[in-house]
């Protein structure tokens, strides 16, 4: 069964309940500081809009009240953006679960109902599917736009479709996602290069073994590369490495497909985190008391020429700690990379890489910048998440 998305749905007098990701960064005065999750969003609100529906519920998770009601986790500045940028009352509840929020569905002059966060429920983050039911009350269509949020068995993106057989749909930008990460998964322009970076490989085993049998090459950087230049043999100093992952970099290495893994020939070390500067190393193994904080120079004229050479790039993970000017050379390179490449289709799967290529102002030279970190990254390894998989198919 075909999954179906909102350009094919008429909501015209339909009562919908759409999820969306809002998860949004908040400073200490409650004031948004990145309204992109929402920005991203609003092109399914419109669309939905437009064909004059009775009401859209809105619903999200923020932050991680763990069940908790937590003032500081409200939806409530949400709500204030969004009722300025499309110009309409948006009335947010105070809880998801109100007494009155049937009723408020009643009155003619009500069009957009925000939830209060979904994740001050316990119930939420368990699947229950009780919650799942009383949330399904709000709505005869069901909409879902959290492709952030679409990897996890929540009520609010798995469980609530027992109750839409049939009445399901995938908003613009869960649209948007699928189909650049189907030109990753089903349909790579070969030569394929994945680029890793981050901290730990126990985070990422799965996708790198899944990764090693489609791409050409496999470039791994940033903190991610220690683990497996120790289990080579080389001295990384005082490099953040923990045993589980040289153990799990070990059985990688062993593989056949290994020889595909191009590794850090040099490094960008400090004494400490905070240092003021770095300094390039002359080769791939770094002295006792120092630690390495971005690649250097010749990896990344070693990864330019493996990127060049290939039509289709995946990026995942930064090449150090980019936040600090000192040791953003790598990271900035390979977004440079990137952009500068012609004719090839190119994917930064989400997290610190997004923020990366956004510090860059490179952004819209990537072909997609997905917006969920962990649910690109699943979507990689097994071709679905269970929030796509249950509005495809439906849950009995």
């Amino acid at each position: 069964m075909a999954l179906k998305f909102v350009d094919e749905v008429d909501f015209s007098g339909q009562r919908v309940i759409a999820r969306f990701d809002f998860n949004v960064p908040l400073n200490s005065k409650g004031e948004i500081t990145d309204t992109t999750r929402v920005d991203l969003a609003i092109p399914t609100i419109r669309l939905i809009l437009e064909q004059k529906p009775k009401t859209i519920v809105l619903m999200s998770h923020l932050g991680r009240p763990k069940g908790e009601v937590k003032k500081e986790f409200s939806l409530e500045p949400v709500a204030k953006y969004l009722a300025e940028v499309l110009k309409e009352d948006v009335v947010l509840t105070e809880s998801c679960l109100d007494q009155g929020i049937r009723t408020l569905l009643e009155l003619p002059n009500t069009k957009i109902v925000m939830l209060e966060n979904l994740r001050f429920h316990a119930q939420e983050t368990s699947n229950d599917l009780e919650f799942a039911r009383k949330l399904s009350t709000y709505g005869n269509i069901y909409v879902n736009d959290a492709f952030g949020a679409a990897h996890r068995k929540h009520a609010s993106t798995y469980g609530i479709n027992h109750y839409y057989k049939n009445k399901a749909y995938g908003g613009l930008l869960l649209k948007k996602e699928i189909h650049a990460l189907e030109r990753i998964v089903k349909t790579p322009k070969m030569p394929f290069c994945a680029i890793v970076g981050g901290a730990k490989v126990s985070d990422k085993i799965k996708v790198i073994e899944s990764l090693l049998t489609r791409v050409d090459h496999l470039l791994i950087g940033g903190a991610m590369a220690y683990p497996f230049l120790k289990a080579k043999g080389h001295s990384i100093g005082q490099s953040l490495c923990s045993d589980e992952d040289v153990s799990l970099a070990q059985s990688i290495l062993r593989q056949k497909a290994s020889v595909k893994i191009t590794l850090p020939l040099d490094h960008i070390v400090a004494d400490k985190f905070d240092a003021t500067e770095g300094i390039n190393t002359s080769g791939v193994d770094i002295e006792e008391g120092k630690m390495g904080l971005d690649i250097g120079e010749q990896t990344l004229a070693t990864f330019r020429s493996k990127i060049t050479a290939c039509k289709t790039v995946l990026w995942n993970g930064p090449m150090g700690i980019f936040e600090k000017e000192q040791f953003s050379k790598g990271t900035f390179g390979v977004a440079q990379v990137l952009a500068e490449l012609e004719g090839a289709f190119t994917l930064v799967g989400g997290g610190d890489s997004v923020s990366a290529v956004n510090k860059s102002g490179l952004s819209i030279k990537m072909g997609h910048v997905s917006t969920g970190g962990g649910a690109s990254l699943e979507y990689i390894e097994n071709g679905s998440l269970p929030g796509i998989s249950a509005l495809k198919f439906g849950l009995d």
